[in-house]
């Protein structure tokens, strides 16, 4: 057996008496040499010796204790005015524990009852009572009574100082600064608002695209397209100042914002282009003839490849942080997952019951999707693209037009119709409101973070851009941030 404390087995041998080697001693001629009398003197001497092992104790020979247990009796403890009792800290921790185990388990009445000491405990505290240690605890590194308890309550319990808790995050109710931005649609199915990785915020108004520079305020005039055009949708590539452009007439325009100059315009729609999406070097159009084209940029080609499977209008669309998946949106009630190479949706989603255009990947948990529906459904849904199941369900109580997902938190924002037109921050996976933000008259259709994921913008039908600070900085997640206190000022984007 490997346990070195079992028992002998019946086939091992036994161990050797003292009777057994008794024969085999040489004593000195002084001592008698009958084994009788080594047997019966030896033990009887030592035993006895160690029962009045205080009262005939050898001048020459020290005893000590076996198992390597220190004698207790050698320890001088009146030296440093000790006595053999328990720590005076240890007691109060178990009293403190105690008092909150039974406050969690029979309520706060029962925490101030102590129960009656035994006589001998009486007594044994009576005739020790506690003395000082040598190492005392500091006080600043004692653990909280609260951290004591199993069940980690808020109420207070009698007889107990709880440490301070932690205040909840502060969101501002009002936004920070509000941009006119004149003849900005009111249309559920356009995407006219987008913030580049260079803090340089797109918005199309009309048949022009303007630029706001977020450093300097700075506005200006990108494009027009004439009377006979229409700005549908605005997007700008993940990385670097390029700018596309969808318009009404079905064509893609690509801009260079640094040169305010067009590079390209690509063709391959009948109809509206009411979102856009790009994915490194592809970019990915939806429209209103219910396709979606991929296009590579640095291609000849208008467009890769066709991908078909929606029955109505392409309103959202959303590449994976990891520019695998491509998340569509529909008119059709449809929310469809496609690969870099499927011109087939490899997951179909047909929980919702109104048009698809809120979609977001969660930049914390691969696979991770929301999706919102509108009038008719209210309701955000999470879906695993990577198990292909349905988490959870919210009804918001009203029609879900955008989502974004916090880089700096598990956290996302949504933006609603009828009949609310408010702004709601919710907390992952709980669903709980952090904040609900109002200020739109109309309904809030548009919303783009910043690059340093702490603002948002809101645009509605009320010609309003407003900008409002929601998320924690990425270093201080637990700090305030202190711009959205005031607004800093109403002007006019055009």
């Amino acid at each position: 057996m490997d346990d070195p404390a079992a028992p002998l087995s019946n086939n091992q041998p036994a161990p050797r008496t003292p009777s057994s080697s008794s024969s085999q001693l040489n004593p000195p001629p002084a001592v008698p040499r009958t084994p009788q009398a080594l047997q019966s003197l030896a033990p009887s001497r030592h035993i006895d010796r160690m029962i009045n092992s205080n009262h005939h104790q050898s001048p020459s020979r020290t005893i000590y204790s076996d198992r390597f247990i220190p004698s207790r009796s050698g320890s001088n403890f009146a030296l440093f005015d000790i006595s053999n009792t328990p720590a005076e800290g240890r007691d109060d921790s178990s009293s403190a524990y105690a008092t909150l185990l039974r406050a969690a388990l029979f309520g706060h009445d029962a925490a101030g009852v102590v129960p009656p000491a035994t006589p001998e405990k009486r007594n044994l505290i009576q005739m020790n009572p506690p003395s000082p240690n040598i190492f005392r605890f500091k006080t600043e590194t004692r653990r909280s009574m609260h951290s004591l308890s199993p069940f980690g309550f808020d109420d207070v319990v009698t007889g107990v100082h709880h440490s301070p808790v932690k205040a909840p995050r502060k969101v501002p109710r009002s936004p920070y600064k509000v941009l006119d931005a004149p003849a900005l649609q009111d249309d559920f199915y356009l995407n006219l608002v987008d913030w580049s990785s260079h803090n340089v915020l797109a918005v199309g108004l009309g048949n022009c695209v303007y630029l706001w520079n977020a450093c300097s305020s700075k506005v200006t005039k990108l494009c027009d397209l004439g009377i006979d055009d229409s700005v549908c949708s605005v997007g700008w590539a993940q990385r670097g100042t390029h700018l596309a452009v969808g318009t009404s007439n079905g064509k893609v325009q690509i801009w260079d914002a640094s040169r305010c100059r067009r590079i390209r315009t690509m063709e391959g729609h009948r109809l509206r282009i009411g979102a856009l999406a790009w994915s490194s070097s592809m970019l990915s159009s939806g429209s209103r003839d219910k396709s979606i084209l991929q296009r590579d940029i640095r291609a000849q080609e208008d467009f890769v490849s066709k991908l078909s499977g929606h029955k109505s209008e392409v309103c959202g669309l959303k590449w994976s942080y990891d520019n695998r998946e491509l998340a569509s949106g529909g008119n059709d009630n449809r929310l469809f997952v496609w690969n870099q190479h499927s011109t087939q949706p490899v997951l179909k989603y047909c929980e919702h019951t109104a048009a698809v255009k809120a979609i977001a990947w969660s930049p914390h948990l691969h696979g991770l999707l929301a999706s919102g529906g509108g009038t008719a459904d209210r309701c955000i849904r999470f879906w695993n693209t990577t198990t292909n199941s349905h988490l959870s369900c919210m009804d918001t109580g009203s029609q879900v037009c955008n989502l974004v997902w916090s880089k700096n938190v598990n956290e996302l924002v949504s933006t609603h119709g009828y009949s609310q037109n408010q702004i709601i921050v919710w907390r992952y996976p709980t669903m709980s409101k952090l904040a609900t933000l109002t200020g739109h008259t109309y309904r809030v259709l548009y919303l783009a973070i910043s690059p340093d994921g702490q603002t948002i913008v809101t645009g509605a039908g009320d010609e309003t851009l407003r900008f409002w600070n929601v998320f924690p900085s990425p270093k201080s997640q637990n700090t305030e941030s202190e711009i959205g206190a005031s607004s800093l000022g109403r002007t006019v984007i055009r």
